[in-house]
């Protein structure tokens, strides 16, 4: 650029921006180069994903048995509940006394009564559905020997003096 100096800062300025978009749209087509296969292959995929269902029963018996695997260990129960947490349901009841059975087999307390606690979390406003699970489970938190969280005080805040 030849021009005068009070000038020859925005001619700078110019070539800069100019060297940037160049730079920029040559990142551009690489990526676009390298994401089109992946991008046409995820949609491929998805096409034929969503033929397999799982039907209620079936997710049911698949939790329970996983949580009565003799071999299971305390990160898999706790992978498990967290998977189960993850999904926009509440476990049906028998799910429940499984992985009370599992974390309670650990000697993980602690794990039930979060366990318990989610499942009041994740009833939310349905108020009918919590005391229905409990009053499902509570033969299985009997012979467990298993209180709930209300029944223990932790529903209630701390009071400090």
């Amino acid at each position: 650029c030849q021009v005068p100096l009070a000038t020859g800062a925005s001619c700078l300025l110019k070539m800069s921006l100019r060297n940037l978009f160049r730079a920029a749209s040559v990142v551009a087509r690489a990526t676009s180069r390298q994401t089109a296969p992946r991008i046409a292959a995820a949609a491929t995929l998805k096409r034929y994903s969503s033929g397999h269902h799982e039907t209620d029963e079936q997710f049911d018996a698949r939790w329970e048995a996983y949580f009565n695997n003799p071999e299971i260990d305390d990160w898999e129960v706790r992978q498990g509940i967290n998977e189960l947490v993850s999904y926009d349901l509440v476990p049906e009841p028998k799910i429940v006394a499984a992985a009370m059975r599992a974390c309670r087999k650990l000697n993980n307390y602690a794990l039930t009564l979060r366990l318990l606690e989610v499942i009041k979390d994740k009833a939310g406003y349905h108020k009918q559905i919590y005391p229905y699970i409990l009053q499902e489970i509570r033969p299985v938190m009997e012979e467990l020997g298993l209180s709930t969280p209300e029944e223990l005080g932790l529903d209630q805040p701390d009071k400090f003096p």
